[in-house]
């Protein structure tokens, strides 16, 4: 038992469960927290696994995504993987670092903080200089994370991202070019956060095998889960919507008071009461 009196789950029956979830058929949804809270609060609602969201959490220290350290991110993630029975995949960002061996080296500090899955991106992260990694540097970052993730005790679930959508390169063709090498190279799911429609989806599912993560929550996106799951994919998060439906709140509330002088917006929250129960069990 944990110090709240929920039972502790071991990190090798989580890492099982989310290589399950990976394996087994349809869709499912993997919500992103922000803080323990949040984590709770998704666990509570029936989600099978849960994943960071590198924006949110970098909120929530009011830094810009991309932000925070290698060593903030690990804190956070420890205190989440110890509030939480279910398993956790990590934004990693581009694994703190330019080099394969920093690849590797965040895939096992993750590991040692809890998750049991954890995503290495092909972004230098925010730079002056071209964004995007090279693809022959970027596949031998995939690989030496691929190779720290199978030196671990646990399987655990490597996603390999591509970038170029979130960045202004909407090349298609790179993508896929990159998420097939970072199947090679022996990535458990596939991920290219910024697709716009089904046919692109349509197009990187055609070209490879492993599982494919497509991200939700973002304006203008029409697409739900059952046309997700017809067209194969796999995994569906949300990235920082739900951390910044959040703080949307809690802007509308702040805007409220200082311009209204009136408190409406606490008619619909729900009682200190509701949160202690949610969080003393």
């Amino acid at each position: 038992m944990n110090g709240s009196g929920r039972a502790t789950v071991s990190q090798q029956d989580k890492a099982q469960r989310m290589a399950r979830l990976h394996a087994q058929p349809g869709c499912f949804v993997i919500p992103n927290f922000w803080d323990v809270g949040s984590a709770r609060l998704l666990e509570s609602l029936g989600f099978e696994a849960l994943a960071s969201s590198s924006a949110g959490f970098a909120f929530s220290r009011g830094l810009p995504d991309m932000g925070v350290t290698r060593e903030a991110k690990l804190q956070h993630l420890r205190e989440v993987c110890a509030a939480t029975s279910l398993p956790v995949s990590a934004d990693l960002q581009n694994g703190f670092g330019h080099s394969p061996e920093e690849a590797a080296e965040t895939i096992r500090l993750a590991a040692q903080a809890g998750v049991v899955g954890g995503s290495i991106e092909d972004c230098r992260g925010l730079v002056d200089e071209e964004p995007i990694y090279e693809l022959s540097q970027a596949r031998e970052r995939v690989q030496a994370a691929v190779e720290a993730a199978r030196s671990l005790p646990f399987p655990f679930t490597l996603t390999a991202r591509a970038e170029n959508h979130l960045w202004g390169r909407d090349d298609l063709d790179d993508t896929i070019r990159r998420l097939v090498a970072y199947e090679e190279a022996g990535a458990d799911v596939l991920f290219a956060p910024g697709l716009k429609t089904a046919d692109q989806i349509r197009a990187v599912l055609a070209a490879v095998k492993k599982p494919v993560n497509v991200i939700m929550g973002a304006p203008g996106s029409p697409l739900d889960l059952a046309q997700l799951q017809a067209m194969g994919v796999r995994r569906i998060s949300v990235g920082g919507s739900l951390a910044r439906t959040a703080y949307a709140a809690l802007l509308a509330a702040g805007r409220e008071m200082r311009e209204q002088g009136t408190f409406t917006y606490a008619r619909e929250t729900p009682p200190t009461s509701w949160f202690n129960d949610a969080f003393g069990g």
